[in-house]
């Protein structure tokens, strides 16, 4: 972060502390410029604490929740294990600490209610972290909106498409999870739908919109080398249709493809606008064939700021917010009560997806009415077996030990030599030489990994025939010819 003026008129420092140093150490860069000191980390993965050490030597740094909890901090970021937010956000605030949660919020519906209750009787402050309405593009879409200009919301399609194979067996920073026989958490399993809030979120932001019905169909395709063996988990797609207040309706589009893809598109009674490959275009007039034409929005010195950030600028906003909100009272755009509504989205949704697309209500959190209607409400995706589905049982000894080492090599290997064979197979069509050659020599520079990786692959395959981790490794290994 360059230097720059003091963005709070106040001298007060808010001393944080990060739950989660895999995600968290990616967000701590606006946090000086914030009026906010780093003072403790805290994570049960010995290689994230000693990244931490370097990136904040004088912070407390443990695996001690209490100890951490206990510490002399004002707040939380909060980015520890998907599944365990709420949870994790309600022992925060009962140790009277505000909190910043990493997406999404909740899994359950209950788990929603005691999350919002818990808010509301500690007095503290509480946000979700979602980043991606924050870019400035979506940032200026939302002024816009706001005086307008686009008029009322008639569809609207956002996209988080996004193939994670790798971190289904790796942290995020790619080093292979201990031990090597045990999946991630939930990147090796949770459906897309939970995770929604980054093309949901975005909408939700720019129109002032709530989602009140969401419906899905299930799919039954998904890509290989992935734990889930239907289309259910992180390796299928996950569309649903959203019903917003305003009788409005969006294409909410996650999963993992053969495509990464965050097109973003708006369709407005008086105007429309879409992104396409990070340009923002709009249509102005209020018919089918009025103009259109690209729009660079402006940037401010925050903005500036912002963009020396990740995520196109939303992880500054996220973390300005919060700490607005903490020095000043200004409300931040995803209090409880949004988090609520973008969060169960996906778990509606998702509901919808198991019951063959039957539509379902998304309810409002701030009605004590609808809280009472889904406290006991559990329902949730069934997790798979991080800890024994690999082999069926305990993964013991040196083969299994190193399967996700091996799989993490094999997934990049086959990933340059793949893109090789097809590309070559129309390299007759293809009006830059230049590309292809970049391709074919990436191929080139991956066959020893590839070689090496095929056999420590089969190693595993016929120590565990018919285990998952055999399955996986053959469907990663025949992504290739050879």
């Amino acid at each position: 972060m360059s230097d720059v003026a003091k963005v709070f008129n106040t001298d007060r420092r808010i001393r944080l502390g990060v739950w989660g140093l895999g995600r968290g150490l990616h967000l701590l860069g606006p946090c000086a410029a914030l009026n906010i000191d780093v003072v403790a980390g805290l994570d049960y993965n010995a290689y994230m604490r000693e990244q931490f050490v370097e990136r904040c030597p004088n912070a407390l740094t443990t695996d001690d929740l209490r100890t951490f909890l206990e510490a002399d901090i004002d707040a939380v970021l909060l980015a520890s294990f998907l599944p365990n937010h709420a949870d994790d956000a309600i022992a925060c605030l009962r140790a009277g600490k505000h909190v910043l949660s990493e997406v999404t919020a909740f899994m359950t519906p209950a788990e929603g209610v005691r999350l919002t209750e818990e808010v509301e009787r500690s007095g503290l402050i509480y946000q979700m972290a979602e980043n991606y309405p924050f870019s400035a593009e979506n940032r200026w879409l939302a002024r816009r909106w706001e005086e307008g200009l686009f008029g009322d919301l008639m569809y609207g399609e956002y996209e988080y498409v996004h193939e994670v194979l790798t971190l289904a067996y790796t942290d995020i920073n790619g080093v292979p999870l201990e031990p090597g026989g045990r999946a991630h958490p939930w990147r090796s399993w949770m459906s897309f739908h939970y995770y929604n809030t980054h093309s949901l979120g975005p909408i939700m932001a720019i129109t002032g919109l709530r989602p009140v019905e969401a419906a899905a169909l299930p799919g039954a395709v998904r890509l290989p080398g992935f734990l889930v063996r239907s289309g259910d988990g992180m390796g299928g797609i996950s569309p649903s249709l959203v019903r917003m207040s305003n009788g409005g309706l969006v294409r909410n589009l996650m999963g993992a493809t053969t495509n990464d893809s965050h097109i973003q598109r708006l369709w407005g009674t008086k105007g429309a606008a879409e992104q396409v490959d990070g340009a923002l275009r709009v249509r102005l007039g209020g018919f089918g064939s009025a103009p259109k034409h690209r729009i660079d929005p402006p940037l401010d010195d925050l903005g500036r700021m912002a963009a020396e950030a990740g995520h196109g600028g939303g992880d500054f906003w996220t973390i300005y917010y919060f700490a607005r909100e903490i020095l000043t009272g200004h409300k931040g755009p995803f209090d409880v009560y949004t988090t609520a509504d973008c969060t169960l989205q996906g778990i509606q949704a998702y509901r919808s997806q198991t019951l063959g697309g039957i539509p379902q209500p998304i309810p409002d959190f701030r009605r004590p009415d609808d809280r009472d209607a889904f406290r006991h409400d559990t329902f949730r995706q069934t997790p798979y077996d991080v800890e024994n589905g690999l082999f069926d049982g305990p993964a013991e000894g040196p083969v299994a030990a190193g399967f996700n080492t091996v799989v993490r090599d094999l997934i990049a290997a086959t990933n340059a030599v793949a893109a090789a064979e097809a590309w070559s197979s129309i390299a007759e069509d293809v009006a830059d030489p230049a590309f292809l050659a970049g391709i074919e020599t990436d191929a080139v520079a991956a066959r020893p990994r590839l070689d090496a990786a095929q056999q420590a692959a089969w190693q595993i395959i016929e120590a565990f025939p018919g285990s998952d981790a055999a399955r996986v490794l053959v469907e990663v290994m025949d992504r290739t010819a050879s």
